[in-house]
């Protein structure tokens, strides 16, 4: 008789505690690499307060997410980058076959929004992570033949705008991550983020809304232009 996997148990309680409509939900609103109140993902997840407290605590004690209380308020988080880069494969999987027609004009504009830009947990996806991926390979910045890797140039780029990689991390640099819009791989990794963390810093893009979604500032058209060569009809 062949022996049962020992990574089966973990693997199966996994699935089941991403195997629910509601606790799914919270865990793709938590992929904006933000924190929020028990109050806000209920009201996402469209279900009562005390419904959602026992799914947020399935998936505290499975791993999933980290949680703080201050005062009567209990904050949420995903755990870590690799929880992130689960849900980024698994949402990228299943997305073109769950796409549903917005109703209201509102849903459109807010589709359409985080289509053109949006945050993916810490680095930029849509159209824009897109485009700016491409501008880093089209300048050597970006090698793609086996996987993603920052070339000499590209970590001269990043040195030169004073942006900080952290090559001990325990994360790769460099990684691909699938884009659940555009069905193309964007920039994440140890990059990714610090190149998002410096856009939202700079005012190169700022978020609007109340979902994940970020549109380029007129600082950042320049500074995109100057630094990559992206023409700004590219980033609308």
């Amino acid at each position: 008789m062949t022996s049962k996997d020992p990574r089966a148990p973990g693997l199966a309680r996994l699935a089941r505690l991403i195997a629910d409509e509601t606790r799914a939900a919270c865990l793709l609103a938590l992929l904006d690499g933000r924190t929020w109140t028990a109050g806000e993902l209920a009201r996402r997840a469209g279900v009562a307060p005390s419904t959602l407290s026992e799914h947020l605590g399935k998936l505290v004690a499975g791993g999933l997410l980290a949680e703080e209380r201050q005062g009567r308020h209990r904050y949420v988080r995903l755990a870590d980058a690799r929880v992130a880069r689960l849900l980024e494969e698994l949402a990228g999987q299943v997305a073109p076959d769950t796409a549903v027609r917005p109703r209201t004009l509102r849903q459109a504009g807010a589709d359409s929004a985080m289509a053109r830009g949006r945050t993916c947990y810490d680095h930029l996806a849509g159209r824009l992570g897109i485009t700016v991926t491409d501008a880093f390979t089209a300048r050597g910045l970006l090698r793609r033949d086996t996987g993603f890797a920052l070339t000499d140039a590209g970590l001269r780029w990043f040195d030169a705008l004073g942006i900080g990689l952290d090559r001990r991390a325990r994360r790769p640099l460099a990684r691909a991550c699938l884009d659940w819009t555009e069905r193309r791989h964007h920039l994440a990794g140890v990059a990714g983020a610090a190149l998002c963390r410096h856009a939202l810093d700079a005012r190169w893009c700022v978020r609007i809304g109340s979902e994940r979604a970020v549109k380029v500032t007129e600082a950042g058209e320049r500074a995109l232009s100057e630094l990559l060569g992206i023409e700004e009809a590219a980033l609308h």
